[in-house]
């Protein structure tokens, strides 16, 4: 199927590995320019690279750190200098420290709010005029499964996506009328550097976990690019203000 993204300008945050790395790669080989971001620059480079290198499509490379409102600034506008405009965000980043919630400290909560809820917040307010001069545009935001379903440990990360939840939400009333569609996907245990780090903290074995799935398996990055490829798609323009859970049917709740 042509997701006709031909021509369309994305960016894409922590793109140097795991689920934004295959976003990235996914949006490219669709025909989209991809701006690629993360914070360190030499895996970036690599990245950035390899996508361009297996796709053909035109990828830049932009280092920055969306946790500082600077580089969030500096992102877009790098972006736009380079190929005129943006139609395509998606808010993607690592996650806060693991932890008991009452532990941490308002230093520890004020880097999570930064990490995981402004960073959406600013690259958002950056976008937007530049998608409503183009007539319109997307904005994709993952989290996380534990964003809906909490769990023990996950304070920092389950308090400040709720919150971009509720965000995505509201925008998705206020950017409508400007043909701007957003949406946030909850991944659930998906193979990436960030999975092997709580298993391995945790314990236990990865074919455990997917004993668990009803589905009989770990997802996989590009479980997530494809439902965001399609997001960001014109056909996928009539969903807004969704909250998607792609998890192999771990959720057990009916909402």
């Amino acid at each position: 199927m042509d997701l006709e993204l031909r021509g369309k300008i994305a960016i894409v945050n922590g793109a140097s590995q795991g689920i934004g790395l295959a976003i990235a790669r996914t949006l490219a080989a669709e025909g989209a320019a991809v701006c690629m971001t993360a914070r360190r620059e030499p895996p970036l480079a690599q990245a950035a690279e390899r996508v361009a290198r297996e796709t053909g499509a035109t990828v830049a490379a932009i280092q920055g750190d969306i946790r500082k409102a600077e580089d969030c600034s500096h992102i877009v506008e790098e972006a736009v200098r380079r190929f005129g405009g943006v139609d395509i965000l998606v808010n993607n980043d690592g996650a806060p420290p693991l932890g008991n919630s009452v532990e941490f400290d308002d230093a520890a909560w004020a880097k999570a709010v930064e990490q995981n809820l402004m960073s959406v917040v600013r690259m958002i307010r950056g976008v937007v005029p530049h998608m409503r001069g183009r007539g319109g545009g997307s904005i994709v935001n993952i989290t996380a499964l534990s964003a809906v379903q909490p769990l023990p440990g996950f304070g920092l990360s389950v308090a400040t996506w709720a919150g971009v939840i509720g965000l995505a939400k509201t925008l998705s009333l206020e950017l409508g009328p400007l043909g701007i569609t957003i949406n946030t996907i909850c991944p659930g245990l998906i193979e990436t550097p960030r999975l092997h780090k709580v298993t391995a903290q945790s314990g236990r074995a990865m074919q455990d976990l997917a004993a668990e799935i009803p589905v009989g398996r770990v997802g996989q990055p590009e479980d997530i690019a494809t439902m965001t490829a399609l997001l960001v798609s014109r056909r996928g323009s009539y969903v807004s203000g969704a909250t998607i859970q792609i998890d192999g049917g771990l959720r057990k709740s009916l909402l």
